[in-house]
């Protein structure tokens, strides 16, 4: 819930009433002549001096919330409706032992490819807030994480969630395409996308990625692949005899297979030897899929003016009351 005056240019008119509020404290007060008025102020106290004020004050009240009445006091909130479907995105990430390696860096920071991805697809997920994500995570297997969502928090929960081996060590390329497609299937959607991120070779699984593809592609769905990690042996950190060290190990990767799998989708295929080369292509799928989503807002308002009103009245009549008892005048 957010507060807003619907009037809030009125609210100037309170500042001549407080200018009304100082010139009239400061004003000669009606009362009593006495022969001597040093002897009365040595008997009055400073509390009687404040009461003798007390009726402009009350009176300054009244004027300046009738004012705020009078600007309309609102609490209120926005509400959206979607009135056109937008990109349907299914993300399908590789958690294989290879995604282990230490070739990545975060804040200057050796970092896993898995743990570099998952702030880069964060940071993507941040930004599609119209679009309904889901997520597929492969090793050995494939499994969806997360269907297609508008969800964010679910979804970046589970991203963060990843850990490197939870869908086995090896890598299925062609099942994950497969799930990804399914999960795409038959939704009302204006584009529909599949991005792959791997950094291995399919050598798992009951389907080739070609024919995964191909089949994916049939259903309207564009097909982006990455493959992260640079050339060459890799870093490992590895327990060995003499404790925790860091090993280089190869990693097979058929980058051929993945341009093909692109190709075969309609889409395209980055390499990412690094974090930062790694969110610029997250950046560039970003753009190029977008599409104009329209939203129409409500907003709901609940209005507060009367809360001012009936203080006002009571404050006036506290006035009344006091002026005829405890502030009389005599004249």
């Amino acid at each position: 819930m957010m507060f807003r005056f619907a009037y809030p240019v009125l609210l100037f008119l309170v500042i001549p009433v407080i200018i009304w509020l100082f010139f009239a404290l400061k004003r000669k007060r009606s009362g009593l002549t006495f022969s001597s008025a040093s002897q009365l102020i040595r008997i009055s106290g400073s509390g009687n001096r404040l009461i003798a004020h007390l009726s402009i004050f009350l009176r300054a009240c009244c004027l300046i919330l009738l004012v705020l009445a009078a600007a309309r006091p609102q609490m209120y909130n926005v509400s959206r409706e979607i009135k056109s479907p937008g990109v349907d995105i299914m993300l399908s990430l590789d958690t294989s032992e290879s995604m282990a390696a230490l070739d990545f860096q975060l804040n200057n920071n050796p970092v896993t490819r898995l743990t570099a991805v998952k702030k880069v697809v964060t940071d993507f997920i941040i930004k599609r807030e119209m679009d309904r994500i889901g997520l597929v995570v492969f090793g050995e297997q494939a499994f969806t994480q997360s269907p297609l969502t508008l969800d964010k928090g679910l979804l970046l929960d589970l991203v963060n969630r990843m850990e490197i081996g939870m869908a086995g060590g090896s890598t299925a390329i062609g099942s994950a395409i497969a799930i990804a497609g399914k999960r795409l299937k038959d939704l009302d959607a204006k584009s529909k996308i599949l991005i792959l991120l791997t950094d291995g070779k399919s050598n798992a699984g009951d389907i080739t990625p070609e024919k995964a593809s191909e089949a994916v592609a049939a259903l309207g769905v564009k097909i982006y692949t990455i493959g992260v990690g640079g050339t060459g042996p890799a870093p490992f950190k590895m327990n060995t005899i003499f404790g925790t060290r860091i090993v280089n190990q190869n990693v097979e990767f058929d980058e051929e297979a993945l341009i093909k799998i692109a190709d075969i989708g309609g889409g395209k295929y980055f390499r990412a030897a690094d974090s930062e080369k790694l969110a610029e292509i997250y950046d560039m799928i970003d753009k190029e899929e977008k599409t104009e989503v329209k939203v129409k807002v409500f907003f709901h308002f609940k209005e507060l003016y009367y809360f001012f009103l009936i203080s006002t009245i009571l404050l006036f009549f506290l006035e009344l009351f006091l002026k005829t008892t405890v502030l009389r005048v005599i004249p």
